[in-house]
């Protein structure tokens, strides 16, 4: 009995809990774009730009959603599917409805009924088996196994019509207008009719129909004083290079040579070529589509980022410190941009360029230490300079944030060793320490304990 209801368990769990695996991509330009478009609607949500992020996912489906706390997860399909940036900010601001109305939080009021219908079936069903009825039994459990998904489906409708909602009322605060909510809906709904209506349960949907919630919000998009709002016309160019460099950087270089043929001379398609040919190694042809780039905005902090990071892993580190160097200081010491820069300082493997390398690293990670690789960089420069606890101490932090928890523990002991006591460095490398190995008791399972 314990048995069966442990897979149960486990099998609402599927329900209730969103698929998370896919890498993260970052790029500087991207995470600019999503925090300039997304904070007005962010205050109007009441909450602090500084505590909401906004994560893009490699994945080619179109979906966005919140797993806890205040993180919105885009996936890169959804980026291409989009036809402009009003698009993508009114399903942030769903995904924001979902975060103020704490629908992650509330999730268990909707799987504790679903799993109350389970439970009583699986009880039902197993005593039908024991009393010789095994078919009767089978069929208590299936047909309880399907209500429970029902109740659980239901309430999730629910609660997005409610996101819905709370969204809506965020793009009105914020002055931005609903049209991108609706037409998204619409081209939802497109695919909905290209797979065939009559194919679809609305019953065994997580969302409602994109139908129905056209028609629920048509009324107050039309009626907001926003709705005919023009677009920032900024924001829409900055959408267009972004969803351009994104399809360069993920989609097979054929198919981004298809969208953007070698004739079309538009700053996209430079900017798409240029991704793609270095991700399909071809430099040359990568660092002249980056050339045309720079020639139509000589000083892009971005169009410089992508031309120094060709020459880096072209393997001509020292051509690439003059556009990553400007890049850096252009984006206001971006800590993506500059962690690249970094890079390449380390890799002229030229000890005069150590110092400044420390100094660009040490401020990307004060500013952004959510970033394995510039830890990673950080720790070589580290190590090539001869200081070897703070070398120790930054393979802890990239341990630590890559789920490491006994090599960040072992090396965040290390750099205790080296490290003067009570000093700030001292005290990060304590809180590692400690913080891998209290995670490590608490799941001895997974971590045996050193003898």
């Amino acid at each position: 009995m314990k048995r069966l209801f442990a897979g149960l368990a486990a099998s609402l769990l599927l329900w209730v809990q969103p698929v998370a695996a896919q890498s993260i991509l970052r790029d500087a330009e991207t995470e600019a774009m999503f925090d300039d478009m997304s904070r007005p609607l962010i205050l109007a949500a009441g909450l602090s730009p500084n505590t909401v992020r906004i994560v893009l996912i490699n994945d080619d489906s179109i979906n966005a959603f919140t797993a806890g706390g205040q993180t919105v997860y885009v996936h890169s399909g959804l980026i291409q599917a989009a036809d402009n940036a009003n698009q993508v900010q009114g399903v942030i601001a769903h995904e924001l409805g979902h975060v103020a109305d704490g629908h992650v939080i509330l999730q268990d009021s909707g799987a504790k009924p679903a799993l109350a219908i389970q439970i009583l079936s699986m009880v039902l069903g197993v005593a039908a088996i024991a009393a010789g009825s095994p078919e009767a039994g089978a069929g208590i459990l299936s047909a309880g196994t399907t209500a429970a998904q029902g109740k659980f489906l239901a309430y999730s409708r629910v609660q997005e019509s409610t996101a819905d909602a709370t969204g809506l009322k965020f793009l009105r605060e914020a002055g931005i207008s609903g049209k991108g909510m609706l037409t998204f809906f619409k081209k939802l709904q497109s695919q909905e009719y290209a797979y065939g209506l009559k194919n679809i349960d609305p019953f065994a949907q997580s969302h409602p129909l994109s139908g129905e919630r056209i028609v629920t919000l048509a009324a107050d998009v039309i009626a907001s004083p926003s709705y005919n709002t023009r677009p920032d016309p900024a924001l829409e160019e900055r959408f267009k290079r972004v969803k351009a460099k994104l399809l360069g950087y993920v989609a097979d270089p054929k198919t981004t040579l298809n969208i953007y043929p070698e004739e079309d001379q538009s700053v996209y398609a430079h900017y798409a070529r240029a991704y793609a040919w270095h991700k399909s190694g071809y430099p040359e042809k990568a660092d002249a589509e980056s050339s045309a780039l720079l020639k139509a905005a000589p000083h892009d902090p971005y169009f410089l980022e992508i031309q120094g990071q060709i020459l880096l892993e072209a393997g001509k580190p020292h051509q690439a410190l003059g556009p990553l160097r400007e890049a850096t200081e252009l984006s206001r010491n971006s800590p993506l941009i500059a962690t690249t820069f970094g890079h390449a300082l380390i890799a002229t493997e030229d000890k005069a360029n150590y110092p400044e390398a420390i100094t660009v690293l040490r401020q990307a990670v004060a500013r952004d230490d959510d970033n394995p690789f510039a830890w990673y960089q950080l720790g070589t420069v580290y190590e090539a300079s001869g200081d070897q606890p703070r070398a120790l101490l930054a393979s802890a932090e990239q341990a630590s944030l890559t789920g490491d928890l006994r090599n960040a523990a072992y090396r965040a002991r290390g750099a205790l060793q080296g490290l003067p006591a009570n000093s700030v460095d001292w005290i990060r490398a304590q809180d590692i320490a400690l913080s891998a190995q209290n995670e490590m008791d608490d799941d001895p399972k997974t971590y045996k304990k050193r003898r």
